[in-house]
């Protein structure tokens, strides 16, 4: 029962959050500051994963496609397609999840537990609306430009990494990646990452604006949802994969 009574209130939640906002040149100053915080401030971290993912890619690739029957160009091409479908979209949301998941979470929830958003409410402000909505259109907005970015630098880690540990040759390199590229991988992996940016946004949303208590319970509910928000992101990664990959 109490997770048909999450669901329910989480649902509820998202019915306050989409309401028409009252003034909206506050909701678009709030915007551009919650893309800064939540996006732009994300972007080194991403490109420092991708970099050293893509070049572990192509030394396991190389590795495991030794056999010489294999082409060279295989590993360009499972360093691509791996990247694409898998690891800046999938992987990349479960790591976000940590970062942008819980400073949601704490942020909201520390307005919470201090009487602020008891204060919006008095004011008249719907504050789920005003504290929520913009996070979710950051998010959503920033995590497709985050999924090109990861490809990208992914695929220049391989290239460095390649040559330099002895595995394959730029040439080489080069070669598989742009080998039987099917630019449908790149839809799909972006719908993905829609998918995944409002689950970042609203679930640990949802654990900070229902919060009870003090500092501590703040410190549970963000690992609650980066928890729940992780599970969510697996299972609907399963489901569009089944409904945009057949």
């Amino acid at each position: 029962m109490k997770f048909f009574f999450n669901v329910g209130r989480y649902f509820s939640m998202l019915k306050r959050v989409f309401a028409r906002p009252e003034r909206h040149k506050m909701y678009i100053r709030q915007l551009f500051r919650e893309i800064d915080n939540l996006g732009v401030n994300s972007v080194g971290i991403v490109i420092v994963i991708s970099v050293f993912i893509g070049g572990i890619m192509v030394i396991q690739f190389a590795y495991s496609m030794s056999n010489p029957l294999y082409p060279s160009e295989l590993v360009g091409l499972g360093t691509r397609d791996t990247l694409i479908l898998e690891f800046s979209s999938t992987m990349l949301a479960l790591i976000m999840a940590g970062k942008i998941g819980s400073n949601i979470t704490s942020e909201i929830g520390t307005m919470r537990v201090t009487e602020q958003i008891d204060s919006l409410e008095i004011m008249g402000v719907n504050s789920a609306s005003y504290l929520i909505l913009p996070k979710i259109v950051a998010v959503v907005f920033i995590f497709p430009f985050l999924f090109i970015i990861s490809v990208f630098f992914g695929m220049l880690g391989g290239l460095l990494t390649g040559p330099v540990a002895g595995v394959i040759t730029v040439p080489e390199y080069l070669d598989g990646i742009r080998y039987l590229f099917y630019p449908y991988y790149v839809t799909f992996s972006i719908i993905k990452s829609l998918f995944f940016g409002f689950l970042v946004a609203t679930v640990p949303a949802y654990f900070g604006y229902y919060v009870q208590g003090g500092a501590f319970e703040v410190g549970k509910a963000s690992t609650r949802a980066v928890v729940n928000t992780n599970i969510l992101i697996l299972l609907f990664d399963l489901i569009l994969t089944r409904l945009l990959l057949t």
